[in-house]
């Protein structure tokens, strides 16, 4: 009896130390990875939300956990991502195209080569907004006032600058140029803290509803000679009309320009990662368009085709192909 307790007391042992190295192999294949995004109130922290409860929905099967990072917005994911700091980050799809090719704000960090395209997502029209007693009608009134031009790193910011090198503005040419961030600029708006600022985003955003609902901020429209000519000379702006109606004390539509939002990635993350997060995202399409108004009339055709200007990542590329959305 003593030899069969022993025997089976040793068969208990090594049942248990395989359980323990089996869940320790499981947790060696786990992969984490992780999206930055931007202020918790834009669609950005909603995009990245959403992509990560799609690929973290069948992880028991794929072994990769995603998470979300609210972060300072496109050119810092972008710059993190080259640093290997992030494993993907939402960015305008102009800061992907001079990330990729090292122009603009990227001059100084030269070309971040290693910068992969996974897919584009929804459009972000620039959007001004101007508190009602600014006494403004259009950009140009805003010389001389507060306004916010957004924080170093965000994709806004850099869009600010390109706007205002084409008019032949500065920084100067407002009284205040601040740089809140995005979750900042509604309340110093409503509170007169500023006259307006620039956001370029999709629409809704919580974080224009909030202003224009609290103190009747109004959209003032981005149209004329100078922004025709950049949409003209850049592939990557596009017209685009935010429609009367959608926000509060807002009744007709105004015209601005704009990007896309894209999904960015290194060449250095596998392979593997980059086809399941893709895949997650369009085998449970109409789920990820369910969770954000600004996903609503997304077409998977467009969403590889454009915005993207540096390379397709393998991963994507892959799943793509087997979609026949890519030959």
């Amino acid at each position: 009896m003593k030899h069969a307790r022993t025997a089976r007391h040793g068969a208990q042992i090594a049942a248990l130390s395989a359980a323990l190295l089996f869940s320790a192999s499981a947790m060696a294949q786990q992969n984490f990875v992780t999206i930055g995004t931007g202020g918790v109130t834009g669609v950005y922290y909603a995009a990245g939300g959403a992509i990560c409860r799609l690929l973290n929905k069948d992880r028991k099967t794929h072994g990769i956990r995603c998470s979300v990072e609210s972060t300072g917005g496109s050119a810092f994911n972008v710059n993190t991502i080259k640093e290997g700091e992030l494993d993907f980050g939402m960015a305008q799809s102009d800061v992907q195209y001079n990330a990729f090719k090292g122009e603009e704000s990227f001059k100084e960090g030269g070309a971040h080569t290693d910068l992969r395209a996974v897919f584009s997502i929804h459009p972000e029209p620039f959007t001004v907004l101007a508190h009602p007693k600014a006494g403004v009608t259009k950009f140009e009134d805003f010389k001389g006032k507060r306004f916010n031009v957004g924080n170093p790193g965000s994709g806004t910011r850099s869009s600010m600058e390109r706007l205002l090198g084409a008019m032949g503005w500065t920084l100067a040419d407002f009284s205040l140029a601040s740089e809140l961030k995005a979750d900042e600029h509604g309340p110093a708006l409503c509170d007169g803290k500023i006259d307006g600022f620039f956001y370029g985003v999709g629409h809704p955003s919580a974080n224009i509803q909030d202003p224009t609902t609290t103190c009747g901020a109004k959209l003032v429209p981005l149209t004329g000679e100078v922004v025709d000519k950049l949409v003209a000379e850049n592939p990557y702006y596009a017209k685009a009309i935010i429609p009367g109606g959608l926000y509060a004390n807002n009744p007709d539509d105004t015209g601005t320009f704009g990007v896309l939002a894209t999904l960015v990635t290194s060449a250095k993350v596998p392979d593997e990662s980059v086809y399941q997060l893709t895949r997650a995202v369009f085998e449970n399409f109409d789920e990820f368009k369910s969770l954000h108004p600004a996903f609503a009339n997304l077409d998977p055709a467009k969403m590889v085709s454009e915005g993207n200007s540096a390379p397709l990542h393998p991963g994507a590329e892959k799943y793509f192909k087997e979609k026949g959305w890519l030959k």
